[in-house]
């Protein structure tokens, strides 16, 4: 489980004279369920708040625990439980081709590069991406490049997956075919999105509003909250 207890992210001023810039304010959290969903406007403090998750942000103040493992103290024992998908994949795919991109993942758990092949495709074979393992990145779609991206950060097993808007540069087509993934999904799955369908597949939703959770309950209670906020 992941805990998050009195946590502040503060940015502190360059100028002498200016103020601080506060992304999270005093945030105490049990992420137990198995769909969370973030939703806020732009500013709100979601991808900071997911950043955390994972050690690539630290908190200013407070601790973040994944499964007793301090985000600052144990990092490289989070990130092992916890992989972490970006908004966009060409932001985190390293290589030049799926099946590439997918091995590199793999090299921390098996040695031999044969193998490592082999598993590499029956990973993307099982994503139905088996036929673009050995196409160039920047040949696919968004949706395929979001697919690539996921199967590489759950080459490696983590227990949780977060996810920062992953359907925000998706067409329909591939909103729907990553909704259906992410639902097949047996790792706990902790995203933020402003697609409020997307919000409603979690158990619970969490509203974010100026650096403070403002809401956190089921997907109807807190999607009302969110609605009230924007209006």
């Amino acid at each position: 489980m992941i805990s998050l207890r009195g946590v502040s992210v503060v940015i502190p001023a360059v100028r002498r004279g200016d103020a601080d810039r506060v992304l999270l304010r005093d945030i105490t959290l049990d992420l137990a369920e198995r769909r969370i969903a973030l939703v806020g406007a732009n500013g709100s403090g979601k991808s900071t708040l997911l950043r955390l998750l994972n050690g690539l942000r630290l908190p200013t103040a407070g601790t973040v625990s994944v499964d007793g493992h301090d985000t600052v103290k144990e990092p490289r024992a989070v990130r092992s439980r916890v992989g972490f998908v970006f908004t966009d994949p060409l932001a985190q795919l390293l290589m030049s081709t799926p099946i590439e991109d997918v091995e590199l993942s793999l090299r921390s758990r098996i040695r031999g590069q044969r193998e490592r092949t082999r598993r590499a495709q029956e990973l993307l074979d099982e994503r139905g991406l088996g036929h673009l393992a050995h196409q160039s990145i920047y040949d696919l779609s968004g949706g395929e490049r979001q697919l690539v991206a996921l199967t590489s950060v759950l080459a490696v097993e983590p227990a949780i997956l977060v996810a920062d808007e992953p359907t925000t540069l998706l067409d329909l087509r591939n909103r729907r075919a990553l909704r259906r993934t992410f639902a097949a999904l047996d790792q706990q799955l902790i995203y933020s999105t402003h697609d409020l369908d997307v919000a409603a597949d979690a158990d619970r939703v969490l509203v974010l509003h100026e650096g403070r959770v403002i809401a956190d309950a089921e997907p109807a209670a807190a999607l009302a909250a969110y609605e009230e906020v924007l209006v």
